[in-house]
C-alpha cells in the first residue's frame, strides 16, 4: 500500500507591505519536491469552495496556498467579509500583487519545494491572476478561469485601487497563461475574450484558451448554480495537464 496524507490548515503569512494576513495552505505529507500553487479566491471571498480547491491540488501533489485577500477588512463570515470589502472599494492591485508575492516567497521557502510555482484565480481573481502573472516575473504559469475585467469598456471601472486596465499590461507577462472561460458568461463575454486572446497574439505570449458552450461564470463552484460538471471535469484536466508541463515538468 502507498501511503497518503494531507496536512490543510490555515496560517498568517507576510503579504503587501509586510503585512500579516490570513492564509488556507494545504500540502501532500511527504519529502517532495513539490510545485507550488497560489490560489485567488472570488469575488465572493475566502470562502469554503476556496479551501476545497487548495486541497484538490494537495491531492494532485501540489502545496497549495489561498490568500485571504479581504483579511484586512475584519473577521466575519466570507459573505460579510466580501461585502464589506466591496463596500470599501474592493482590493487595490498593488495590495493583490504584494500579498501574491508574499506567498509565492512563502511556498519557494518550504523544504519540500520544487522552485516553481503557478497562480489560478476564479472570477475577480482571474483578472487578478493575470495582472499578477504581469507584474510578478518569478511565477512560472498562470492559470485564469473567466475573469472578467481583464479589458476595460468603460473608463469609470478604473479608480486609484484599480488605475490601469490590465490588459495593458500584456507585454510584461513573462509566463506561459491558460484561460478557461464559459461560452455564456457576460463577464467576460466571447468578444472580450476573443480582444483577450487577440493581445497575447499580438505581443508573442505562449498561451491556450479554452472555451466550453453551455457554461457560464463560475462554472467549477461545485457550491453555485452555474456548476457545470461536465465542462468542470474537462477544465481541471486542462488545468492539471498545463501545470504538469510547466510546473513539474512531466503532462498530465
Amino acid at each position: 500500500m502507498t501511503y497518503e496524507g494531507m496536512l490543510a490548515e490555515t496560517l498568517v503569512v507576510r503579504g503587501h507591505g509586510g503585512d500579516e494576513i490570513e492564509a488556507y495552505y494545504a500540502r501532500p505529507l511527504g519529502a517532495g519536491p513539490y510545485p507550488g500553487v497560489v490560489v485567488i479566491h472570488h469575488m465572493p471571498g475566502w470562502d469554503e469552495w476556496t479551501r476545497e480547491v487548495a486541497r484538490k491540488f494537495a491531492q494532485h501533489g501540489y502545496a497549495a496556498i489561498a490568500p485571504h485577500l479581504y483579511s484586512r477588512s475584519g473577521p466575519g463570515s466570507p459573505d460579510d467579509v466580501a461585502a464589506r470589502a466591496r463596500a470599501e472599494g474592493g482590493v487595490a492591485d498593488d495590495q493583490v500583487v504584494g500579498d501574491v508575492g508574499g506567498c509565492a516567497r512563502f511556498l519557494r521557502a518550504q523544504p519540500y519545494a520544487n522552485g516553481k510555482v503557478g497562480v489560478i484565480g476564479f472570477c475577480s481573481g482571474g483578472r487578478q491572476t493575470y495582472m499578477v502573472a504581469c507584474r510578478l516575473p518569478e511565477l512560472n504559469a498562470a492559470v485564469d478561469c473567466w475573469g472578467g475585467g481583464v479589458i476595460v469598456d468603460d473608463p469609470a471601472q478604473l479608480n486609484d485601487k484599480r488605475p490601469v486596465p490590465v490588459i495593458d499590461l500584456t507585454p510584461s507577462l513573462g509566463c506561459p497563461l491558460m484561460g478557461l472561460f464559459g461560452n455564456d458568461d457576460t463577464n467576460p463575454n466571447v468578444d472580450q475574450v476573443n480582444r483577450t486572446e487577440e493581445a497575447l497574439k499580438r505581443h508573442g505570449k505562449g498561451y491556450e484558451f479554452h472555451r466550453y458552450d453551455g457554461a457560464g461564470h463560475g462554472f467549477f463552484a461545485v457550491d453555485r448554480a452555474g456548476y457545470r460538471p461536465d465542462q468542470a471535469v474537462d477544465g481541471w484536466s486542462k488545468v492539471f495537464a498545463f501545470y504538469g508541463k510547466h510546473l513539474t515538468g512531466s503532462a498530465g
